[in-house]
This record gives C-alpha cells, structure tokens and sequence, in this order.
C-alpha cells in the first residue's frame, strides 16, 4: 500500500477521532481505530491480513506488537489507510460488530514498512 501521510490507520469505516494521536508512542487506539506510524511517500508499505478461526494465526515472529485489542467495527468492515483517505483497502468481514486485533510492525520506534495485522472474534 502507497500512503501519503505518515500515519496509517486501521479498524471501522467511520470517522477517526481528532484527539487520537501517537505522542511518541509506535501505536494509539480508540474503541474503533488504530493508528501506527509508517514511512510514507518512499516506500510501499506492505500490510498482511488474516484472520484467525480458531488456527492461532500469528504475525510474523520478527515483526513487534504494537496493539492487541478490541475494536468496533459498526458494519463489519475493516479499513486499513493513511488518516487522509487518499489510500485505502476496505474488508468486509461478517460477522460480528466486535473483533480483537493484533497489530505488529517491523519497525515500532521508528517509520514502520511493514505491518501484520490479525483479526480475531470476540468472545
């Protein structure tokens, strides 16, 4: 994926709230959203998605997590882009409203390139 702006968001369709923000930290959430910092406008950033049925999928073991929560998903779509918009990949997944995702990232103190992201049921 082609990102324009630094920041990289993942999770519900809708708005993403203006408060959200990183502050130094690899990643920050909400109840509907994360958002992790990656290298834009040099590089493709590669995002791999799976979702775990019960197989105990798991990210890339060099790859470092920066999430492992819940997130809302209103209509049960997944959205990973930058915080502009402008590029972005959106998955219908069924199912129920809530899921638990893990996010990992090759680079957690710096600009991120790669990206695992793991979706799980909620139970």
């Amino acid at each position: 994926m082609y990102v324009n702006n630094p920041i990289m968001a993942l999770g519900s369709p809708d708005w993403i709230r203006d408060d959200l923000e990183l502050r130094g930290a690899p990643a920050a959430s909400s109840d509907t959203h994360v958002i992790v910092r990656v290298q834009a406008q040099t590089v493709l950033i590669k995002v791999r998605l799976f979702r775990d049925d019960g197989q105990g999928v798991a990210a890339d073991p060099s790859l470092t997590t920066v999430f492992d929560g819940s997130l809302y998903l209103a209509d049960r779509r997944f959205v990973i882009g930058d915080v502009l918009g402008e590029s972005r990949f959106v998955k219908y997944l069924g199912g129920p409203q809530h899921w638990w995702v893990r996010v990992a990232v090759d680079d957690p103190k710096g600009y991120a390139r790669a990206a695992d992201v793991v979706l799980c049921v909620e139970e």
